[in-house]
């Protein structure tokens, strides 16, 4: 059976806390990601997504924010000498599409996401996480407010 680290991602792009929402938005558009890794030294401290971005530092007005203010603290993670299964357990539990790959020190070593899985692990099983994560494939807009407005395109 396949470990983790036999098909996670390497050689990651980390941030500090102290880093901007504006360097970390520059680095997803530059390697087309979603999240990033927020680490001190070489210790996993949180992540950083582009919705973390948009809800906690665009929609707060607050542009100055540093990744330490927006970051989700005490991210899910995995551990790079258990099997493949471990992380897409994971991954439905928390329906997460990527996970943070550590050692046993907790130092940040790779990330591990679904389409390594599809393409390096077992394809039915990173198909079948998908559906789970992706449940409800239509999520539940009746209690927004009148500022959310009508998106149009689609059902209200």
């Amino acid at each position: 059976m396949k470990q983790i680290a036999d098909v996670m991602t390497r050689g990651v792009r980390t941030l500090s806390p102290q880093d901007s929402c504006l360097l970390a938005a520059q680095a997803m558009k530059e390697l087309d990601i979603g999240s990033v890794p927020v680490c001190d030294a070489q210790r996993l401290v949180g992540m950083v997504t582009d919705r973390d971005i948009v809800l906690r530092s665009v929609a707060q007005e607050r542009p100055d924010a540093n990744l330490g203010e927006i970051m989700s603290p005490e991210p899910v993670y995995c551990y790079a000498d258990e099997p493949l299964d471990k992380a897409l357990q994971t991954m439905r539990g928390e329906q997460i599409r990527r996970l943070p790959v550590v050692d046993r020190d907790k130092r940040l070593v790779g990330m591990i996401a679904l389409g390594d899985i599809a393409t390096d692990g077992d394809e039915a099983a990173a198909g079948d996480a998908v559906r789970d994560i992706s449940e409800p494939s239509r999520p539940d807009r009746s209690h927004l407010s009148a500022v959310s407005g009508n998106a149009g395109g689609g059902e209200n």
